[in-house]
């Protein structure tokens, strides 16, 4: 039985997302702990209803990222995981962090990486004049929104979206692709090549076509 930790900041639909798919699917794997950095998240609530462990590391009590990152780790260490998960996180990881948990943490990005890091994708995208948009699943590394490409969701971008009409299409794919990534994480079927690619053991599509 593999221990999944899930980061949040805020209402964490991502994070209900893969806790329901593993409660419904049944995988070998539990959501040990919802953490957060903010103990006004709302996910906080939804992870503690079902009877997941929940903690609250305030990134304002501490005077450095660094200082932060040492408390965090520290109390996700405690819950022995296996597998980090950042939903909706707003934290920049510092190094030595993301190398502690290095091979073990997910990300998701509202955008198709390597396009459009950091904030504002949607309305990035649409500035563009971009075709299709998305979502993508990587592995963490030290660079921001960077990564191992796991898996990644992909819409037509319309000649009448707005930054919230696409952000709540391309959120729905999200929903989709990080509860199979997380499942395939637990099950062993990543497979990471010299190259940086990630490869499914079995051939799983790693690209889903949304709405």
């Amino acid at each position: 039985m593999k221990n999944i930790v899930i980061l949040i900041s805020g209402r964490g639909s991502n994070m209900e997302a893969i806790v329901n798919a593993c409660q419904q699917e049944g995988w070998p794997a539990r959501i040990a702990a919802v953490i957060s950095n903010k103990a006004s998240a709302g996910g906080l609530q939804f992870a503690a209803s079902h009877g997941i462990a929940t903690a609250v590391v305030d990134h304002k009590a501490f005077d450095s990222r660094e200082a932060f990152d040492a408390e965090l780790a520290r109390v996700i260490d405690s819950f022995t995981p296996d597998v980090v998960v950042l939903a909706g996180f707003m934290r920049i990881l510092t190094e030595g962090f993301v190398r502690h948990f290095d091979g073990r943490m997910l990300n998701i990005h509202p955008s198709l990486l390597p396009a459009f890091p950091g904030l504002h994708t949607h309305q990035q995208a649409i500035d563009a004049g971009c075709k299709l948009a998305g979502a993508t699943v990587h592995f963490v590394t030290p660079e921001l929104d960077h990564g191992p490409i796991v898996a990644q969701a992909a819409v037509p971008v319309l000649p009448t979206d707005t930054e919230d009409s696409l952000s709540a299409r391309v959120l729905t794919q999200e929903h989709r692709i990080y509860p199979q990534a997380v499942r395939w994480m637990v099950e062993g079927q990543l497979d990471v090549g010299r190259d940086g690619k990630v490869c499914h053991r079995r051939g799983a599509p790693q690209v889903v076509w949304g709405g």
